[in-house]
């Protein structure tokens, strides 16, 4: 949702009239999530919080759907590390050097893709969704984008085959081995 500068401030001034009235406690709107929206830059978030009210009529920016697909990869990744025993980590770490050791979803730079970490809390803090990452540190202090598009290249074919089931030793490897440059 694309709003102008003016459109924002009395948004963000009914918010603040809307909280002192205390009418946030009767309401489906949340001024709080009204004004976090605003002053983060994510306005997108109403149409994903507010459904009802707004029917898709924007496109979502294509960050949001970079964001989407990475958490969401990286939840099936850390979940699978998790489920592994020691055997299989260890197989894992030879296949997948240096990635396959202690993973956890590293975030983003935070000097060059600050608005990929904006998109990450936004999500997690205020949309409640990936709460899997939810009040982590988010700043890998490397440029991963392009490492993450290519992990998730690998990752989306894999994905369609999973019902019922985690990734393998293999698959993990080959996503994690798909992060570096050819």
């Amino acid at each position: 949702m694309n709003l102008t500068n003016s459109e924002k401030l009395i948004l963000i001034m009914l918010s603040e009239i809307y909280e002192k009235l205390g009418m946030d406690d009767q309401s489906e709107i949340d001024p709080g999530f009204v004004k976090e929206a605003i002053n983060s830059d994510n306005t997108w978030g109403f149409e994903w919080k507010y459904n009802g009210i707004f029917h898709a009529t924007d496109p979502i920016p294509p960050e949001v759907n970079d964001v989407t697909n990475i958490l969401d990869m990286w939840m099936f990744i850390e979940e699978a590390f998790e489920s592994f025993d020691d055997e299989k980590r260890g197989a894992l770490e030879s296949l997948a050097t240096p990635f396959g050791k202690d993973l956890r979803f590293p975030g983003f730079d935070g000097n060059n893709e600050c608005e990929y970490i904006s998109i990450t809390r936004f999500l997690t803090e205020q949309l409640d969704r990936f709460t899997r990452f939810k009040g982590r540190n988010l700043n890998s202090h490397l440029p991963s984008v392009s490492g993450y598009r290519r992990m998730y290249e690998t990752f989306e074919p894999i994905r369609r085959t999973m019902i019922g089931r985690g990734l393998s030793v293999n698959e993990l490897a080959k996503i994690l081995n798909a992060r570096r440059k050819d």
